[in-house]
């Protein structure tokens, strides 16, 4: 007997209730749509203070390693203005030689027609690109003088001399060219920088700032206890180097002492040059950071060291990755007052050491020159140490 049942439509059961295919769909898309929401940050949500702190900081450093490449960029700009207006400068006193002696070239060729003969086109030896080729397509050449034949020899070498200079000054314009398209890539770069940490530091408010003043402290105590452990450091090693110095000198007798008189002669000749370098840096805390600026009024980090060091009689590159080169790597527990300490792995900061583990250096955009733990990044940012002089 065949079944009257009728078949069952197909869908799912919600809470007891059947739903059609079209319905379970629109639910399903429903509760995706609703979990990708909830997954998904909101529009109003921000950053928390300690990523808005690390960010600004990192923009900073950012800024800071791009301030170092205008200051190499900037400085050799200069060079290659020099090189140009040198090389320009020397190709037009060698042009005018030329047309002074070309001149003379046309009277020695007038002068060897006979009286009567056709006058020689000395408009053509003024146009052309080599005079000995005139002379010997018009067979003058073999009529001159040996003084006026040397005068075209020479005349051919100095002409050959300044189409050398013409194109080395034009290789020079294109090179000046391409460096000062680098320059402004490299200003803009700095200033993009500033200007995105200043925008998140004015979205702060009254209370997220004092938040991240107070994460600032932090750091700052932590990086005063770490410069106070290395001041107790280097007091200890000095002490075991001072006394190992008197057990060599007492063993050894007069060869000891020379040899102890002759390091005690470089030390005071290098102390005296950093202390003169550290009273300049200090006459200048309180002054703002700029980048690119080195001083008098302004300095950033490498203009202020450079600074500093040229007021002790030794001359420093301009940049941060030209000053770690400009003197002895010693270790961080050697650091001597004057020397200088290097940060990140780019060496894009400096400051000048001035013992217990503090410096002085001028920061970063915003803040001023100003003596502060050689810590106060951490620990890990410090690149290394280097004697200058």
């Amino acid at each position: 007997m065949a079944s009257h049942r009728k078949s069952s439509p197909t869908g799912t059961r919600i809470a007891g209730i059947r739903t059609p295919v079209l319905a379970t769909a629109a639910l399903t898309s429903v509760a995706l749509l609703s979990q990708t929401a909830n997954a998904a940050p909101s529009a109003d949500s921000k950053p928390s203070i300690e990523e808005v702190e690390k960010k600004v900081d990192d923009l900073y450093h950012q800024a800071e390693t791009a301030t170092e490449k205008y200051n190499a960029t900037r400085e050799k700009t200069a060079q290659q203005r020099k090189r140009v207006a040198s090389l320009l400068d020397d190709v037009a006193q060698r042009t005018e030689k030329l047309n002074t002696a070309r001149e003379e070239l046309g009277s020695f060729a007038a002068a060897q027609y006979r009286t009567g003969a056709a006058a020689p086109d000395t408009a053509s030896l003024l146009l052309a690109d080599n005079p000995q080729d005139y002379f010997d397509q018009t067979q003058l050449m073999d009529r001159l003088t040996t003084r006026q034949k040397a005068a075209v020899d020479d005349y051919v070498t100095e002409q050959a001399a300044t189409t050398k200079k013409r194109t080395e000054a034009s290789e020079s314009l294109r090179t000046l060219t391409t460096t000062q398209s680098a320059l402004k890539t490299s200003k803009a770069d700095v200033q993009r920088k500033l200007a995105e940490a200043r925008d998140l530091l004015s979205k702060l408010t009254a209370e997220e700032k004092t938040r991240l003043a107070a994460i600032e402290k932090k750091k700052q105590e932590a990086a005063d206890r770490k410069a106070a452990e290395l001041a107790q450091q280097q007091a200890a090693a000095e002490k075991k180097a001072q006394e190992a110095a008197a057990q060599q000198q007492t063993g050894s007798g007069t060869t000891g002492s020379t040899a102890t008189s002759g390091s005690s002669a470089t030390d005071s000749s290098y102390t005296a040059k950093a202390d003169k370098a550290l009273a300049f840096a200090r006459s200048q805390i309180g002054k703002p950071y700029v980048w690119g600026a080195t001083g008098p009024g302004s300095y950033d980090c490498s203009g202020l060291t450079q600074a500093a060091w040229k007021a002790a009689g030794v001359t420093l590159p301009r940049v941060t990755t030209d000053q770690v080169n400009a003197g002895t790597t010693v270790s961080l527990t050697d650091a001597r007052p004057g020397d200088l300490v290097f940060f990140y792995d780019d060496v894009s900061h400096v400051g000048i050491y001035i013992g217990n583990g503090m410096m002085i250096h001028a920061p970063k955009p915003g803040a001023y020159v100003r003596e502060e733990s050689i810590y106060y990044g951490g620990a890990s940012i410090i690149h290394s140490v280097v004697r200058p002089a």
